[in-house]
């Protein structure tokens, strides 16, 4: 689902909006995840799920497959997305 499918959705439920004020909304929604993230702190939505940042370790002795050298990788923070329980039984059933 993209951006503009979900502000045609919010239009639907609120007819009494302009699409302007919605799709700010849904801007700032996103601006809060990414700062919030980006100052590695968790975002919890209740009943859908987290977002979370991971460490994954430096590996200092990778393979490049390509040319079978020895390369450094260095350490990267990941995102992830961890589903409540509630999200998982709605897809599950």
């Amino acid at each position: 689902m993209s951006k503009i499918e979900i502000i045609k959705k919010l239009k639907e439920k609120n007819p009494h909006l302009d699409t302007k004020i919605l799709e700010e909304i849904f801007d700032c929604f996103v601006d809060n995840i990414k700062q919030a993230l980006t100052k590695d702190r968790p975002v919890e939505i209740r009943s859908f799920g987290t977002f979370f940042l991971k460490k994954i370790k430096e590996k200092r002795n990778a393979i490049d497959p390509r040319s079978g050298k020895i390369i450094y990788v260095p350490e990267k923070r990941k995102l992830r997305f961890r589903a409540s329980k509630r999200l998982k039984e709605l897809i599950n059933k």
